[in-house]
């Protein structure tokens, strides 16, 4: 069995998920009620991010042009 902290597909919490993709806190948690940004898992009153989830909402996210929005 792996340690905690080297799991192969390791779980982050809110503030840790922000660090990582470079964002506030606030901004994912107003994604979370608006029902946008990446898929995250509910444990109780604790918000839990996915590594994987994280890198597929990135890479779902890629585009080459600002023009692709209108």
């Amino acid at each position: 069995m792996q340690p905690a902290n080297q799991l192969a597909n390791p779980i982050m919490n809110v503030n840790q998920a922000a660090d990582y993709l470079g964002l506030a806190v606030s901004t994912l948690n107003k994604w979370r009620c608006y029902g946008d940004g990446p898929v995250f898992i509910k444990m109780g009153r604790s918000v839990r991010y996915r590594l994987e989830d994280l890198n597929d909402y990135v890479t779902c996210n890629k585009t080459e042009s600002t023009s692709l929005y209108q």
